[in-house]
């Protein structure tokens, strides 16, 4: 993120194109589409059939992806379909043009010269290009375009990948790029990093070369793919998909093309030896085993295993590689400095490895700091949101010791073990403690830190993504206990309530402090923000102390949990302040009863809710199945069955959504609750929402006491439609025991349809089915299960 005025006119963008429908270039246009802009999606005009042909077949592929490009898959039908003979009239209301198509810079220049007479005369121009020359792609551009034409590099898949880079050329107006950066930050969600036009970028750059030197000292220290696999994934703070997976899945092909571009466009690289295919993957390549799209890569899957490929035997075999002992015994140190001071002292070829991969990315990222990135905060940003790295290449190296590292590189340069003789530059060795310090970042181009930029965008983020020792404001508590801390950021008067548990499961301790909470924010407060200060919003109950109390038979104080459960939730709904939930990640059973509570919910893009609670034998009892009996009634109260078939198979299923979109479809978000794109925003917009609430004389809503219900009628339905489940062996005994409870708690229990029923009736069905539940030996069982495994046991 480089510094940007502080104030900029916003850039409106209503409409946008994207010229190609291959896999980026569609997924590119659905992630615009959910952040609601209405977009055109261009292709070649297909020799057969409707002239838009391609376009609509890559629409129509979006659905088949996963994981899903779509947060809805219903907004497939608003992309719109298009090809460049008929269509070229689409482009002159278009406000943002993104060109995804091949990595040609011939072709590239055909398509801008053909599209420029269409476009307004505001309309920006990007190339989402991973590594050709943003300025010479700018040069075929007609004069009065050029100041509006720049690169933009989203990383895949986009919807998910945290990544873009901005590219912009020596004439790009910087009041393009301050415009195109607040757009896509706050409208579709990413973290933007500022590169240089150098080949790859950043992110590619770093990133490839990180992923040549592990495939090179693969084969000095004679390791098997599987074995650098166990060695470069989570054990390091990475994906689990690691090195050579990460290939099969970007395609080998892929890879080995991005691998010639840095041999084409760097020779003078003091590493360019190194720029090219190792013979084994030169190897599958030639066979067409390229990865995961043709089934066969370093790994393929055979019947139910998978295996991996040993090139020494020209064949797959059984992929179980581990760390070894000494190793594993390495990195589970938790002190930086201690760990990479023994992976370089050990004799293990697996530790040599190691300390070989990491020696040679520092090295390389540091001589080549100044040439590719304005600070050394582009280069982590850009590794952690690119590549998914907790903690980017420079963070590494601090927290293990700059000088110490940096000495221990030297040394290996000297002796001939470096990838390459290029001496460290100059500031590496001057004495530093790092590249990250109070004063911001350090540009080896400038020779200065430079602090977080400036542009207003940011101020939304109250809590940024931390760079290794960066700290922010914490607050003013207000109050806390051993499960929630109310606290206060400014003085808006916007209370925030934050668990002190791990996962943010909900405890005794929690659900007192809540309640407590309340009742001082409707003295002291406006409003309240249910906020997480990390992931996830809530994984829900915490089944360890309900299981121990079941387990000694204590019945009554069980009981006596689930109705403080539904207390609290009903303490939330019922605030003379507004509680306003802030979500991201999971918001499970609990968390997700707490949500559906609150005045409102405001949720990141990202969000996975769902009343998860069949799923270890029991129902919703914190109120969740109430809510919904409720909100149907609300609804239609002259049939609410026709509401509660929406939610009921949503409950019984646990299902959770796989967006926050999709949560509303489910019926566990309201049409009302806002849906935030970046997760970083959320706390400032949470707070914005309660405060405007609070300042529009919030009440809570009325005790319901007359809710119209579906009876024994509706149950009868709900139960007639399980025994076909239970025919065809899609569920069992147990299973429709829980489904046939909480279709009960919905209807509201043995009475006539459209008889009327208070709330309390209907936490007392859902108490009481829970404690039954509770008792059984199968859900007992269930919930044994998935607290050893993690996994949902189907008995």
């Amino acid at each position: 993120m480089t510094a940007a005025s502080s104030t900029h006119p916003a850039l409106r963008i209503r409409k946008a194109a994207v010229l190609g429908a291959g896999v980026m270039g569609a997924q590119i246009a659905a992630h615009l589409t959910n952040a609601g802009v209405e977009t055109v999606l261009f292709d070649l005009p297909a020799k057969e059939g409707p002239k838009s042909g391609i376009a609509l077949k890559a629409i129509a592929n979006l659905a088949k992806l996963s994981p899903a490009p779509l947060a809805d898959k219903n907004f497939a039908a608003a992309i719109i379909p298009a090809n460049y003979d008929e269509d070229m009239a689409q482009l002159k209301d278009v406000d943002l043009v993104i060109e995804a198509i091949a990595e040609r810079m011939d072709w590239k220049l055909d398509l801008y010269k053909k599209i420029a007479p269409h476009l307004s005369k505001t309309a920006i121009l990007a190339s989402n290009t991973s590594g050709l020359s943003i300025n010479g792609l700018a040069e075929a551009l007609p004069e009065e375009m050029r100041h509006r034409f720049t690169g933009v590099h989203f990383f895949n898949p986009p919807r998910y990948m945290h990544l873009v880079e901005l590219i912009p050329t020596r004439l790009t107006d910087p009041a393009v790029i301050a415009g195109l950066e607040a757009f896509l930050v706050t409208t579709v969600g990413k973290g933007v990093v500022i590169a240089k036009d150098t080949p790859n970028f950043i992110g590619n750059r770093i990133g490839v070369f990180s992923m040549l030197s592990a495939m090179y000292h693969t084969d000095q220290f004679k390791l098997g793919f599987d074995t650098v696999d166990a060695l470069t994934g989570p054990a390091l703070g990475r994906p689990k998909s690691a090195t050579y997976r990460t290939a099969d899945v970007v395609g080998l092909d892929t890879m080995a093309h991005v691998i010639k571009t840095m041999a084409d466009t760097l020779p003078d690289d003091p590493w360019h030896q190194y720029f090219k295919a190792p013979v084994w993957l030169q190897g599958l390549i030639d066979q067409g085993a390229l990865g995961q799209k043709t089934g066969a890569g370093f790994y393929r899957k055979l019947g139910k295993d998978i295996v991996v490929l040993d090139p020494a035997a020209k064949d797959y075999r059984a992929s179980e590689q581990k760390p070894s002992d000494e190793v594993a015994a390495i990195l589970a140190i938790k002190d930086p400095a201690e760990k990479f001071g023994k992976l370089r002292a050990s004799s293990d070829p697996q530790a040599q490895f190691l300390w070989a991969s990491f020696r040679d990315l520092f090295h390389y990222t540091a001589y080549h700091l100044a040439d590719i990135a304005d600070t050394a905060r582009d280069v982590d940003f850009a590794i952690r949101w690119g590549y998914g790295w907790k903690l980017g290449p420079f963070e590494t190296w601090q927290a293990a010791g700059w000088q110490q590292i940096a000495g221990w590189i030297d040394e290996d340069i000297t002796a001939g073990k470096a990838m390459s003789k290029a001496p460290l530059p100059a500031w590496v060795t001057d004495g530093r403690k790092g590249v990250h310090g109070k004063d911001g970042s350090y540009s080896a181009g400038a020779n200065v830190d430079k602090p977080r930029s400036r542009h207003t965008v940011y101020q939304r983020q109250l809590f940024p993504d931390p760079l290794i020792g960066e700290k922010f404001d914490q607050g003013t508590t207000v109050w806390e206990n051993n499960g929630v801390r109310l606290w206060t950021l400014g003085d808006d008067g916007v209370g925030i309530l934050s668990f002190k548990t791990k996962m943010n499961t909900v405890n005794d301790f929690v659900l007192d402090g809540v309640q407590h909470a309340i009742k001082l924010a409707e003295e002291k407060l406006k409003a309240v923000v249910i906020w997480q200060t990390g992931e996830p919003f809530s994984a829900g109950a915490d089944l360890k102390g309900a299981l121990s109390l079941l387990k000694e038979g204590r019945i009554a104080d069980f009981e006596k949990m689930v109705e403080n459960f539904q207390r609290t939730s009903m303490a939330i709904k019922c605030s003379l302040v507004p509680v306003v939930a802030a979500v991201r990640g999971m918001a499970f059973g609990g968390g997700c009863e707490f949500q559906m509570h609150s005045a409102r919910t405001v949720a990141a893009l990202e969000s996975y809710i769902g009343l998860v609670e069949a799923g270890v034998g029991l129902l919703p009892a914190g109120g969740g199945l109430h809510e919904l009996a409720v909100r149907a009634a609300k609804a239609n109260p002259g049939d609410p069955f026709e509401e509660l078939k929406k939610v009921f198979e949503t409950v019984a299923m646990a299902k959770v959504s796989a967006s926050a979109f999709e949560a509303k479809n489910l019926g566990l978000l309201r049409d009302s609750d806002v849906v935030v794109f970046n997760a970083y925003e959320l706390l400032y917009v949470a707070k914005k929402v309660a405060s405007s609430l609070a300042e529009s004389g919030y009440r809570p809503p009325l005790p319901a006491r007359a809710i119209p219900v579906a009876g024994d009628v509706g149950t009868a339905t709900f139960k007639a439609s399980l025994a076909n489940l239970q025919a065809g062996y899609f569920a069992s005994e147990h299973d429709v025991d829980i489904a046939t409870r909480i279709a009960d708690t919905l209807c509201g229990g043995v009475i006539e349809r459209g008889s009327t029923v208070d709330e309390e009736w209907l936490l007392a069905l859902e108490r009481k089915h829970f404690v039954e539940l509770a008792q059984t030996e199968k859900t007992q069982a269930r919930i044994a299960h998935t607290m050893t495994t993690g996994k949902p046991l189907r008995n």
